[in-house]
């Protein structure tokens, strides 16, 4: 949040003071809801797009509501307007309060401002920046891929950036707010040799201002880009079978996020869907593997000041060297297991309703190194980046597609290799890691992460981690 943005301003922004906040809510607890929260978004967002080396697409898109909650038990009740009128809030809270249906006196409360830290400071606010100053670095990353490699015969830059204000009140007094930025640059190029085309793509993200797009990380992109499509023309296809993987450090995290992560959200293990249900406190992996979902990394995508039901951010210890401490908690869950919330309640935005969802989901550093973790693998896949990733929640299985990555054979990494998947279950997959580097990278790219229809920026890391067994889908 900018320190020159006060609660005023807010106020200002979505047309409100405390005596219509108060007046919305009232008329949402009318029936007997237990609670109510209001949550005001508008969001700011600008794309622009180059393709075939001019800049051919440019749009711009406002998103301005309120979303609002009523629970009555673990049920709840949820609608949202676009008209911030008294009269349009009081007729949508109406709704909402329809989960109930025994009218009760409402206990009269006063509004306190609940602070917190920022974990996204910028320089320059995006609506202050211009598209005539996004242009020129479109055209610089475009004009570096072409004279990289005379195999290039395309490429695709997108520059895409979103500015977000939050107001959050709700029926305990709390008010709070956030200015959130997100932005990501992304180049994509296609190179031809001998008739056979390979595609690649590299992005850099974050809740980062203008300022971070320097000449070096714009350099970064085009070489990224280049280097990861024409590696693939000599990249193989191995036989496929049980084989030991090593997951590179930062981007491979992925994996981590997709079959683990999602598995230790409360609302899975609250509804015994998830196969962690049973696992708190119990080992599910080595002494030396730490996993932690964290809202508080300096400027990385999935970091938040407050999460969407106005509560402050944290460090949540997933796994505590070996050992399953805790689940991924909303408001919700956390009343279930009468814990405090972890500040984990996201939503898309104010037209959906919160739940349990991942920030920025890592392993922490561990005893070994990326060299040894290398040298004692003798027949197995380095993998790089993944993709296409399917997932059960349940059973904790799943599949993925390995973008790029790198046989081992003796010890050393010897060819690329494309066009695999590694598929196995999570839980297994855990208990099977026999090495962690004290390497961690998180992840630079655009996440997005997908659950119930809805989105919400992440990221995750990994350092460095070898896994004993998965099965590797290659050449029969």
């Amino acid at each position: 949040m900018s320190d020159s943005l006060k609660l005023v301003d807010f106020f200002a922004r979505f047309g409100v003071d405390y005596n219509t906040l108060r007046e919305v809510i009232n008329e949402a607890l009318s029936k007997g809801g237990d609670y109510c929260d209001l949550y005001f978004q508008h969001s700011l967002s600008n794309f622009i797009g180059l393709e075939d080396k001019e800049v051919n697409r440019a749009y711009s898109n406002i998103d301005f509501g309120v979303g609002i909650r009523v629970l009555k038990g673990e049920q709840t009740g949820y609608t949202f307007t676009e008209e911030l009128s008294l009269k349009a809030m009081k007729n949508a809270a109406r709704t909402a309060a329809n989960i109930a249906n025994s009218p009760q006196k409402i206990e009269p409360f006063e509004f306190f401002t609940k602070g917190h830290p920022n974990y996204y400071a910028i320089k320059t606010h995006w609506e202050q920046v211009s598209v005539d100053e996004k242009i020129p670095y479109l055209q610089t990353i475009n004009d570096k891929i072409f004279a990289m490699d005379s195999r290039v015969i395309k490429s695709n830059i997108w520059f895409n950036n979103t500015t977000t204000y939050i107001l959050f009140a709700n029926s305990e007094g709390v008010i709070t707010y956030d200015y959130q930025p997100q932005s990501n640059l992304s180049a994509n190029c296609t190179a031809e040799q001998n008739g056979k085309r390979e595609k690649g793509s590299f992005d850099l993200a974050g809740r980062r201002g203008i300022e971070f797009f320097t000449p070096q990380n714009i350099d970064r992109i085009a070489t990224e880009a280049v280097s990861r499509t024409v590696s693939l023309f000599d990249a193989v296809k191995p036989k496929g079978g049980e084989m030991e993987v090593v997951l590179a450090a930062g981007s491979s995290g992925i994996l981590l996020h997709e079959a683990i992560g999602h598995g230790m959200e409360a609302d899975f293990n609250r509804k015994d869907i998830s196969i962690f249900s049973d696992k708190i406190g119990k080992k599910v992996a080595n002494n030396f593997v730490t996993i932690v979902d964290d809202g508080t990394n300096p400027n990385i995508r999935g970091s938040i000041n407050i999460d969407d039901e106005g509560n402050q951010t944290e460090c949540t210890v997933l796994v505590n060297k070996g050992i399953m401490e805790s689940y991924l908690h909303d408001r919700i869950s956390a009343k279930f297991y009468k814990v405090n919330p972890t500040g984990n309640g996201r939503r898309e935005s104010f037209r959906h309703e919160p739940m349990p969802r991942m920030r920025n989901t890592y392993m922490l550093n561990g005893p070994h190194t990326k060299d040894e973790i290398i040298a004692s693998t003798k027949k197995g896949l380095y993998a790089i980046s993944f993709s296409n990733g399917q997932v059960n929640i349940g059973g904790g299985d799943f599949t993925f597609y390995v973008k790029s990555g790198y046989l081992i054979e003796n010890g050393k990494l010897t060819k690329p290799v494309k066009d695999i998947n590694i598929i196995g279950n999570g839980p297994d997959v855990l208990s099977k890691i026999t090495m962690v580097a004290g390497d961690l990278e998180m992840s630079e790219g655009g996440w997005t992460c997908g659950k119930n229809g809805q989105g919400v920026p992440v990221s995750q890391g990994l350092p460095t981690v070898k896994v004993s067994s998965i099965t590797v889908g290659g050449v029969e």
